[in-house]
C-alpha cells in the first residue's frame, strides 16, 4: 500500500500533476490561509489548525513512497502526517500527509500578491471535483483575501497554469468581487 498526500490547493486540479490514483477527501480541523514567504516571494495557500473547520481536497498515492518530486514541487512547505484528520475512501491504515508552510517562515506586514493564474488553477480543480458549491466552500474556508491579487492571466507566471473557460474565469472573478479583493495589473 502506497502512502498518500492530501492536496487542498493546486493539487486538487488533476491537470497539474501525474498522480493517477486520486480520490476526493476531507481534512478535518484545518482551514486554508494565504501566506507570504521570502522563499517563494508570493502568497501561497497553506493550512492552519482550526478545530471547527473541514476542507475538501484530494488524496493521491505517492508510488513507492517516493516523495522527492512532490517535496520539490512543494518547496517552502513542510510535509506533515495527517494522522486520522483525513476522511477518505481508502483502507483505514493508509498513511497520509499534507503540506503546510511553517509559521516561522511567514512574512507579515508586507504587501504581497496572489497570482491570479495560481488561483485560477485551484478554482478550476475545485469546480471539476466539487462543483460550484465546492468553489464557494473553498473561498469560505480560506483566510487572507485581503492580500492583493496580481492579474497575470495574459502572461501566466504560475508554472502549472491552465486555460480556463469563460465560465470558469467568471466564477473566479465573481468570488473575488464578493471578497472585495484588490486586483492589481501585472
Amino acid at each position: 500500500m502506497h502512502p498518500c498526500f492530501f492536496g487542498y490547493g493546486s493539487l486538487v486540479n488533476r491537470d497539474t500533476h501525474s498522480y493517477q490514483e486520486a480520490a476526493r477527501a476531507q481534512l478535518n480541523g484545518w482551514r486554508r490561509k494565504w501566506v507570504y514567504t521570502q522563499e517563494r516571494g508570493l502568497a501561497f495557500l497553506s493550512v492552519i489548525a482550526d478545530p471547527s473547520t473541514t476542507i475538501d481536497g484530494l488524496i493521491a498515492e505517492v508510488p513507492g513512497a517516493d516523495w522527492a518530486a512532490l517535496d520539490a514541487r512543494e518547496y517552502g512547505y513542510a510535509r506533515i502526517p495527517s494522522g486520522t484528520a483525513v476522511q477518505h475512501p481508502r483502507a483505514p491504515q493508509t498513511l497520509i500527509s499534507h503540506y503546510s508552510v511553517p509559521p516561522e517562515t511567514w512574512v507579515r506586514g508586507q504587501t504581497n500578491h496572489i497570482l491570479l493564474s495560481y488561483l485560477d488553477v485551484v478554482v478550476q480543480g475545485y469546480l471539476r471535483e466539487f462543483g460550484a458549491g465546492g468553489v464557494a466552500d473553498f473561498f469560505a474556508t480560506t483566510d487572507g483575501w485581503d492580500t492583493h491579487v496580481l492579474n497575470d492571466r495574459a502572461a501566466p507566471k504560475y508554472p502549472r497554469a491552465q486555460i480556463l473557460s469563460a465560465q470558469e474565469t467568471a466564477l473566479v472573478d465573481q468570488h473575488l468581487a464578493l471578497r472585495n479583493a484588490t486586483i492589481v495589473a501585472d
